[in-house]
């Protein structure tokens, strides 16, 4: 039986091999001219089905003149042959084929295309029951993304082929910014892998990388080898060269190894594991340095917070106690689904040292990192319920705070929550808690004078169970609302003994302290102590609270165009009584920050510790402007304030009780006046002091299709401050922020950021940058100067980065760095919310993030 003609295998052929080497990333190809280094074929006819059906589809065979060869085995087609199978095409001005041998021979003007490429050649000759094909002459271009290029001569056989004198570029043919050169590829289909061999890469005509040899995939699937390094420069580390080695384990687990040199410290070695399988996931990640040489060099960003003389001049801590041996961090993040309620969840995270966030950390963010969380814990959701049981522990991560700081360990909390609507004006539910609490005790060092006998201070906790049921009547009609909800919190401690006699002192000193005017002062005694004392405390209260609302709208026409403008009235009752809990302990309990959500909330604190007392109520108004052609919302403004009836008695820590009268009233506005702006604005103004306690401003403009400019400030008063304490007491922070993405021209940018702290009167970080793009390459070099440790010093950097586009990228990571600190530097971040502000240690608040491990930003 004689084999039908077929078509080429062309598809095989080696000028896919470089492309898939080369970064399939989203990049921006706006700059590129719209030429074809291999224009489309007019006579090919359109492709039908896909890659993976052309096999089982037939080969028409069109044109031309057909001839028997004189030994009546060859077929020769002359005059613009055209073959087609699928979405394939293959066309020449004259083939040859002997239907017994299998040879074949394409002369002149081959052609061909497919789903992802086309090329033409010279010649092709070759034999198809062998296997064994050759091409001349070779130019293509990829169709399924960016890439061109030519070869003087393919070879195939079987899964191997060798591609001779070979290019690759996602330039234009007329603009070759870059080139890779190779004299020799040898590639393996089977096996997926090519081997380079004399490779260059030119920019222009200069060669500026030569591999001798080079081994890299040429398909999707994973493989051992070097992935692009990251280098830098900075006064901290000096040159900085991380080199990423990726090792491809098995098809569901890898790992990646990151062998690390900087040339002020010395060697460092990281890695990261990964793995994925049918009902979880999971990444373990860590980095070990043997020997640093920074505190050597630099032993005055070691200080001792607790040995602070009156002048307050910092000291060094002693050469023996300094970081300097088997630094490092230890990360794991892992889930393992049960069934389809219940998964495993474990969140774990350790450094070696205090020190550790400020001597390998590149960000102000992670500057701002006080301690670090682990968590590992049960958790389980259904449709009217979810609960968890979880440990957690936390550790001390910046050297200017005690291990006294330090919240709690949680070793176990269980949590249950359950809410049921049973029609629809009745709903009920529960908030339930049972956890543990436990402190690691504080060990000091010898000859600190703060140290107690034996060097060392227990902590004592104990155990807290909190529940909470409640009954909702949700009243609801189209344009109004009104859920009356009546709930009952019950607390119950059973405390340590040492902490029920501390607690039993403090209500002691307390008493006598409320009593020192009395005709007969108090005297503190024993006997006063014991009727303090309690290891059992409770609390028990009713929460009533009523919220409703109202929803008015109207067309209106502002400058010709239609709007939607509503008017949202909405007020909110609690009542809540007085309970004394000045005997229960703040073991995981903080005043929540005063904002807009907090006119509708029960409880001013963020854990059980305490629940406030309260009769009051919420007015508060909202309007709104939303464009009636495209819906999106061009105005929002809203404004609130809490009338007292009663002092709020209870509190938690410093605060001093809320006296009867009026909250600080809160304001939020949000200004879109056209596609391009965005204002936002909040402001809280207490009247009884006269003065705002927040006041933050955002504007951003986008300009042309990559600019961006940003602004804002930030100030936030000290709550916790004395009424007559100075300004830079009573401020907790204020804070302006400029940044900015300006594109020159369409290859011209500069980008910047100035962020400084009004307060300290310092800047936080400053960065300026240029960046040159061009259709298929990309250069970015920035200047950083920005928080280097937590004694406020400056670190400078200087990143340099090449990008050629379609392949990779060298040097350092300088998008990262500007996509965090310019918001909207990509346009895919213009809705993200802003990062936090970065407050002085010493005023840090409520409102500082204080569980994050980022030591490579």
């Amino acid at each position: 039986m004689r084999k039908p003609l077929r078509l080429l295998p062309l598809s095989l052929c080696i000028a896919i091999a470089l492309p898939a080497y080369a970064a399939d990333d989203n990049e921006n190809w706006g700059l590129c001219p719209l030429i074809d280094a291999v224009p489309s074929f007019d006579d090919a006819p359109a492709p039908t089905g896909t890659a993976d059906q052309r096999a089982a589809q037939p080969t028409d065979i069109d044109g031309g003149t057909l001839q028997r060869g004189a030994d009546e085995q060859n077929i020769v087609v002359q005059d613009n042959v055209r073959l087609s199978r699928g979405d394939q095409f293959l066309g020449t001005d004259k083939l040859s084929y002997n239907q017994e041998s299998g040879k074949y021979t394409a002369e002149g003007h081959v052609r061909y295309q497919d789903s992802s490429m086309r090329l033409v050649a010279e010649h092709a000759e070759g034999d198809q029951n062998a296997d064994q094909h050759r091409i001349d002459d070779v130019e293509y271009q990829l169709t399924s993304r960016r890439g061109n290029g030519g070869a003087e001569r393919i070879d195939l056989n079987g899964a191997k082929g060798s591609l001779h004198g070979s290019t690759y570029s996602t330039c234009a043919p007329n603009q070759r910014v870059w080139e890779l050169r190779a004299h020799r590829i040898d590639l393996d289909t089977e096996e997926g892998m090519g081997v380079a061999r004399n490779a260059t890469i030119r920019i222009g005509k200069i060669p500026v990388l030569y591999v001798p040899w080079l081994t890299f995939p040429i398909d999707d699937r994973r493989r051992t080898g070097l992935l692009y390094p990251n280098i830098g420069f900075s006064g901290k580390n000096g040159f900085d060269w991380r080199q990423p080695i990726y090792l491809n384990l098995a098809p569901n687990y890898d790992a990646t190894l990151f062998p690390r040199y900087m040339s002020k410290r010395g060697m460092a070695i990281g890695g990261e594991f990964r793995w994925l399988y049918e009902n979880g996931s999971g990444e373990v990640s860590g980095n070990w340095m043997p020997k640093d040489d920074l505190p050597d060099k630099d032993p005055g960003r070691y200080t001792d917070y607790r040995r602070n003389d009156p002048s307050g001049r910092l000291f060094e801590i002693p050469k023996d106690r300094m970081p300097t041996d088997n630094r490092g961090e230890f990360a794991l993040k892992a889930t393992h689904r049960l069934d389809g309620t219940w998964y495993v969840g474990a969140n774990l995270a350790w450094v070696s040292d205090k020190y550790y966030l400020q001597d390998f950390s590149n960000s102000l963010y992670g500057q701002s990192a006080t301690s670090l969380r682990s968590e590992i814990g049960l958790y389980g959701r259904g449709r009217y319920w979810d609960a968890s049981i979880i440990a957690d522990h936390n550790q001390l991560a910046d050297f200017t705070l005690q291990e006294t700081a330090l919240a709690y360990d949680r070793l176990p909390r269980a949590t249950f929550h359950w809410a049921q609507p049973w029609n629809r004006w009745v709903e009920t539910g529960m908030d339930t808690e049972a956890v543990r609490f436990q402190h690691e005790d504080v060990k000091f060092t010898p000859g600190d004078p703060a140290a107690p006998t034996g060097l060392r201070r227990e902590i004592p906790g104990g155990s807290r169970f909190d529940i909470k049921p409640y009954v909702s009547f949700p009243l609801e009609g189209a344009a109004w609302f009104f859920r009356p909800k009546l709930a009952w919190r019950y607390t119950a401690y059973e405390l340590d003994g040492e902490l029920a006699t501390q607690m039993a002192n403090q209500q002691a000193d307390a008493y006598v302290l409320a009593h020192r005017n009395d005709p007969v002062p108090v005297v503190k005694t024993d006997a006063l102590v014991r009727s303090f004392y309690n290891k059992s405390p409770s609390r028990s209260l009713p929460i009533t609270s009523i919220d409703a609302g109202m929803y008015f709208d109207r067309e209106t026409e502002i400058r010709g165009d239609r709007y939607l403008h509503t008017l949202e009235p909405r007020v909110f009752y609690l009542r809540a009584p007085y309970r004394d809990q000045d005997g229960i302990p703040l073991f995981d309990t903080n005043p929540m920050s005063f904002s807009w959500g907090a006119l509708f909330r029960d409880n001013r604190y963020s854990g059980a510790d305490r629940q406030t007392d309260a009769n009051q109520l919420t007015t508060a108004l909202t309007t709104r402007l939303i464009n009636s052609e495209d819906g999106r919302e061009r105005l929002s403004a809203s404004i609130g304030q809490i009338q007292y009836f009663d002092d709020i008695r209870v509190v938690a820590g410093s605060e001093t009780p809320i006296k009867q009268g009026k909250s600080a009233w809160v304001a939020d506005v949000g200004v879109s006046p056209s596609d391009r702006w965005t204002i936002n604005a909040t402001y809280q103004w207490d009247p009884r002091l006269r003065s705002e306690d927040v006041a933050t401003f955002r504007a951003r403009y986008l300009f042309g299709n990559a600019g961006v400019v940003n602004f804002a400030y930030r100030y936030r008063r000290n709550l916790a401050a004395p009424l007559d304490a100075t300004r830079d007491v009573r401020d907790q922070y204020e804070q302006a922020d400029f940044s900015f993405l300006y594109p020159i021209n369409n290859n011209w940018s500069v980008v910047g950021r100035y962020y400084y702290s009004i307060k300290d009167k310092r800047p936080l970080e400053q960065i300026a940058g240029v960046q040159w793009e061009s259709c298929c390459l990309a250069v970015r070099a920035i200047a950083r100067r920005y928080q280097r440790n937590r004694s406020e010093d400056l670190n400078s950097s200087f990143q340099v980065e090449f990008e050629l586009k379609g392949l990779g990228s060298a040097g350092q990571n300088t998008e990262r760095v500007l996509r965090r600190a310019i918001l909207g530097y990509n346009r895919d971040d213009l809705y993200l919310a802003p990062p936090s502000p970065t407050v002085s240690r010493e005023n840090r608040g409520n409102d500082a993030d204080d569980s994050t491990l980022d030591p490579t930003l």
